[in-house]
Parts: structure tokens; C-alpha cells; sequence
């Protein structure tokens, strides 16, 4: 018997696999549920897939509900590792296969502690993208929206309509532009002291 309990005898599992929503990490959801799983829900990656698992008995609409709860923790649990230069380079490198054809290829990219006005910025002439340290431990979907905006200076130099373009094929694009502008407002709002007994 194996010692992985989703392997465990017993009732079958019921298990579908779906296409992951726009943006997601992985390329598949495989949502497995089990009869002996009561009230709790987790989640992994397993190589290219995320794997659900939930109890039997839930409806599709908690289905559903939870898988996007637990693709969030899943994402919010991945930003918090902090990628070093060379994983970001070939973070760049996949983005820019996967959105641009291949066709921005940076010659280095790499995080400085020196910019403290922008999130990050492009050399196009020497094909190199630096970001912000401040973006470590955002959601990966920002740091992927910052990467892809410097990414998409090495086709376009300027902000014209054609840069704006290019940065359309990602899904993320408005949400990630929100969640840093959220980042700047609060930045500029004045710190009130904590209340007692917190």
C-alpha cells in the first residue's frame, strides 16, 4: 500500500482537470476530491499542474470558489521566495517567449537597491532590465508586469500606443498597474500611531 493517502484504498476519487484562469502559474488544475476528506482544502504544484484537493461533497460553486482561494495562497506563498538575478533572467526569458515571441531578449536582468522613484527600467541600447528590490515579495503577477513593461522597451523605446499594445497580450496588465498604484497611494498616506492593544 502506498503511503501517499490519495493513493489510499477506499472509495475512488473523483477528479476533473480544467485550463487554469488568465495569468495563472501553473498550466493545469486537477481538482481531486475525496470521500474522506471532510471539511479541509489544500493545494500543490506538481510540475506544470496545480493540484486541488477537496472534499467530496462540495457543490461546483464551492468548487470553484475554492480553487481560486487556494491559486491565490498558492501565488501569495510563491512571492514570498525571493527570486535571485539569474531566476530572474529566465523569468524574463519565458515571458518574453510566451508574450512577445521571443522577440525581447534582454542581455541581463537584475535587481538594484538603487531605484526608489520606479519600479524598474530598461537600457534598450545594452538590452539590460533592472527592478526595483522593492518588488520582492509583491504578487508574482506584478513582478511579471514590471518585467514584461521593461521587456517590452527592448521592441518599443517609448510609451506610445504601440508600447501600450504590446503590453495588452497580458491579462494581468490593468490589475498589476492597480495593485502598484495602491502601493504609491499608500506610501503618500501619513502613518497614524497603532491604537492601544494592537
Amino acid at each position: 500500500m502506498s503511503a501517499d493517502p490519495l493513493h489510499r484504498a477506499g472509495k475512488p476519487h473523483r477528479s476533473t482537470t480544467s485550463p487554469p484562469p488568465s495569468g495563472s502559474k501553473a498550466s493545469v488544475i486537477e481538482v481531486r476530491r475525496s470521500s474522506r476528506r471532510r471539511r479541509t482544502v489544500s493545494a500543490y504544484r506538481e510540475g506544470d499542474r496545480t493540484v486541488v484537493l477537496i472534499p467530496a461533497r462540495m457543490s461546483e460553486a464551492e468548487e470553484q470558489r475554492w480553487v481560486s482561494v487556494m491559486l491565490d495562497k498558492l501565488a501569495a506563498q510563491e512571492s514570498k521566495r525571493v527570486l535571485g538575478d539569474s531566476e530572474l533572467t529566465e523569468r524574463a526569458e519565458r515571458l518574453s517567449a510566451q508574450y512577445f515571441d521571443g522577440r525581447a531578449r534582454p542581455t541581463s536582468v537584475r535587481w538594484v537597491t538603487n531605484q526608489n522613484t520606479r519600479w524598474g527600467s530598461c537600457t534598450p541600447s545594452e538590452g539590460s532590465i533592472r527592478l526595483s528590490h522593492r518588488l520582492q515579495g509583491m504578487p508574482e503577477y506584478v513582478v511579471d508586469y514590471v518585467l514584461l513593461h521593461e521587456l517590452a522597451h527592448l521592441l518599443v523605446p517609448g510609451h506610445g500606443p504601440r508600447f501600450w499594445r504590446l503590453l495588452e497580450a497580458y491579462p494581468r496588465t490593468e490589475r498589476a498597474r492597480g495593485y502598484l498604484e495602491g502601493v504609491v497611494a499608500a506610501d503618500r498616506l501619513p502613518h497614524l500611531p497603532a491604537a492601544r492593544g494592537e
